[in-house]
């Protein structure tokens, strides 16, 4: 087996396959090149997403130009914001090794940092051209999915981002999970968790993958067919998606901590993600009804 393949077993199927991180390596004169299949499907992920905004952006009226300056941006924004998050939270390290901090192809991207940074900017270009922030950040909600959803197929291509044993049929391990948790044997002692390299994982890559892709699907339909207030989308991406993460990062073997504790950075903002934008939701249904209450009164008195 070559030196990037990595054998994946599952418990279901009972017997390995091999797995590329690299899709092409080749070479241009004296210039190396390496394409990998986790940058295929962010790319792939984005271009859909940009897809599907464009296409519902020209269906709610809101000026297509000015949402691919938002996209351009917010994109900008959403890789410096990924990886100042993580270095953040991995302060330590990158105090001792100021060198790795902008060295992005050793893995290190929070999606969180991500969404944050793309908002900021995204924001900015909104002001600046005069669009509602909240039409495109509705947009960008729909967009978030589906990048999530295929961007987490690079993370089986790695071979990272797993969870804690399970026994479960769709319970995965490989040679890359084993010597990544023989290797973090320190890390999990104090976090508190118990992981074995001689039993499969949790993927939950996978898990985050079909609801990420459920998610775009319903808020898609959301978007074209029962948008009530400006905000709408938003709100239920992040009670869609802070669900789901609060429940799955705490399978995680890869998570992020406060310092000193074990307290997952990424499971508390999903919860309280999660709750938030439920509160607001329905703080947003209420009014949309009552205004549209208030219509119907004072077109009946006309």
């Amino acid at each position: 087996i070559m030196s990037d393949y990595t054998v994946v077993y599952f418990n279901a199927i009972k017997r390995g396959f091999s797995i590329p991180a690299t899709l092409a390596d080749f070479s241009i004169g004296s210039m190396h090149f390496s394409i990998q299949w986790y940058g295929v499907f962010i790319a792939t992920g984005y271009l859909i997403a940009l897809f599907a905004c464009t296409r519902l952006a020209k269906r709610a009226n809101i000026d297509v130009d000015a949402l691919y300056d938002a996209i351009i941006f917010g994109t900008i924004g959403g890789i410096v914001g990924a990886r100042a998050y993580y270095v953040i939270f991995n302060w330590p390290f990158y105090r001792a090794n100021p060198g790795h901090i902008l060295n992005i192809s050793e893995g290190g991207l929070a999606i969180y940092g991500g969404i944050i940074g793309s908002v900021i900017l995204a924001l900015i270009v909104c002001k600046v051209k005069k669009i509602h922030p909240l039409d495109v950040l509705d947009l960008a909600a729909v967009g978030f999915l589906i990048g999530q959803g295929l961007g987490r197929w690079g993370n089986f291509t790695n071979q990272e981002a797993f969870g804690t044993n399970t026994t479960l049929p769709w319970g995965m391990m490989s040679t890359k999970t084993s010597e990544y948790i023989i290797d973090n044997q320190d890390f999990f002692e104090a976090h508190n968790m118990v992981v074995s390299p001689y039993e499969a994982v949790h993927p939950t890559f996978l898990y985050e993958s079909i609801w990420c892709v459920v998610g775009f699907i319903l808020l898609l339909l959301m978007f074209r067919n029962m948008r009530k207030f400006r905000g709408q989308i938003l709100l239920s991406y992040g009670v869609w998606y802070g669900a789901e993460r609060g429940v799955v990062e705490g399978l995680r073997t890869d998570s992020l901590y406060f310092a000193n504790t074990n307290i997952r950075v990424s499971q508390v903002l999903s919860i309280a993600l999660a709750v938030v934008c439920l509160v607001l939701l329905v703080v947003g249904f209420i009014k949309a009804k009552e205004v549209k209450l208030d219509e119907q009164e004072k077109a009946e008195e006309s």
